[in-house]
């Protein structure tokens, strides 16, 4: 699909509205982990090094809209920004009231957006209330590319000019390689504990890949649907016959959906819970499965090291404790090792890739959680698809 860049643009003397994501966590107060911060500094970087002001703009929590608690206030945000760019970044509270009026390199924070009505719905006249602060609007926010909302969708409509910024413009282009042109074989790694959450995606790349790798509880749900035991473990009994036609799609094309023939178990879901290797087929009544075993593991690092292109949703395991790590460290490990392109997304998933240590050898690392999924699942993104349509 045909969109504007960021990169294109001639900023100069021009003021950008950036809808970046900073929803970032905290704990005890204090950010702990900036990464969604550092991911959108380059398109900021970007215009104040050619001539802009910049207004950026982000949602953080999970904020009543018409209501501000201290906890949904963004100037934490704004300063570690701040610290980042060696800029003062302030907090407009009062924007619609009072038009910032910037000169270039500075740069300045709407208040978190999602305290404004009319955000989630979408509203085209707070849409265009956002787009009247700027001359170009840039859509930097992949992760909330999934969701028609007004600082994403109804701004891009009403702005000037609407384009993508440098993060979003690389993770279109980046997924885009890997499903619409990928080099083959392409394998699909998706993991989690229930099928339903990814039923459709699951079916929809059982369309497009040469080899699915399910993980977690969809492995189980599919170990069940294959008629091996799986004791107690976390598995949807309910969607055993779509699972078989998830096998069966792979196997009519060639395919296949391979299922592990040893795991890990444990009597407990607990982090010092005794973890034991067992064949498939010697899951006993009261085993709980939360690995695959290390000869599973082996046979998929194998196959991942013979893909063309590799696309990563989800540990294999209960990876947050470390008996039960193995797997996904095995296969995190493979895809570092593949010379295959890979793409890897999920909140869990950048976290495994964290702990394991391969971060800079993956090809590229989404930002996206839903968009990331919806973007595999074949659905249109709105704050995507109307991009295309100001091209």
């Amino acid at each position: 699909m045909a969109f504007l860049k960021l990169t294109e643009q001639n900023v100069q003397g021009k003021t950008v509205l950036i809808r970046s994501d900073m929803n970032v966590p905290f704990k005890d107060g204090q950010i702990s982990d900036d990464t969604r911060i550092r991911a959108s500094l380059a398109s900021i970087q970007y215009c104040l090094d050619n001539g802009a002001a910049v207004i950026v703009m982000s949602h953080l929590g999970r904020p009543t809209e018409g209501e501000f608690h201290p906890e949904d206030d963004v100037a934490p945000v704004a300063t570690h920004l701040g610290n980042l760019l060696g800029k003062e970044v302030k907090v407009l509270n009062d924007w619609r009231d009072n038009p910032p009026k910037l000169q270039a390199g500075e740069i300045a924070m709407l208040q978190n957006v999602r305290i404004n009505k009319g955000e989630k719905k979408n509203n085209l006249e707070l849409g265009k209330a956002y787009a009247a602060l700027c001359d170009v609007f840039v859509n930097d926010a992949f992760g909330t590319a999934h969701r028609a909302q007004a600082s994403t969708e109804a701004v891009a409509q009403a702005a000037p000019v609407a384009c993508a910024g440098v993060l979003m413009a690389g993770e279109l282009d980046a997924l885009g390689k890997a499903l619409k042109a990928p080099a083959r074989p392409l394998a699909a790694i998706v993991a989690g504990s229930k099928v339903s959450t990814k039923l459709t995606i699951l079916e929809s790349l059982a369309d497009k890949v040469d080899q699915l790798i399910v993980g977690g509880g969809i492995a189980n749900t599919f170990l069940w649907a294959a008629g091996k035991p799986i004791g107690k473990s976390l598995a949807e009994h309910d969607l055993v016959a779509e699972s078989k036609k998830i096998m069966e799609k792979m196997a009519a094309k060639g395919g296949s959906v391979p299922l592990p023939t040893d795991v890990v178990v444990a009597k407990t879901f607990a982090a010092d819970a005794e973890a034991t290797v067992k064949a498939i087929d010697d899951v006993a009544e009261d085993d709980m499965i939360l690995d695959i075993g290390p000869q599973s593991a082996a046979a998929l690092a194998a196959a991942l090291k013979q893909a063309g292109t590799i696309v990563w949703n989800g540990p294999v395991g209960v990876f947050e404790f470390d008996q039960f790590a193995g797997g996904t460290e095995v296969l995190a490990k493979a895809i570092a090792e593949s010379p295959a392109f890979s793409i890897a997304g999920g909140g869990d998933t950048l976290a495994a890739i964290a702990k394991f240590g391969v971060t800079g050898q993956i090809s590229y690392i989404s930002t996206g959680g839903g968009a990331f999924l919806e973007f595999l699942e074949g659905k249109e993104l709105p704050a995507v698809a109307v991009l295309g349509q100001r091209a």
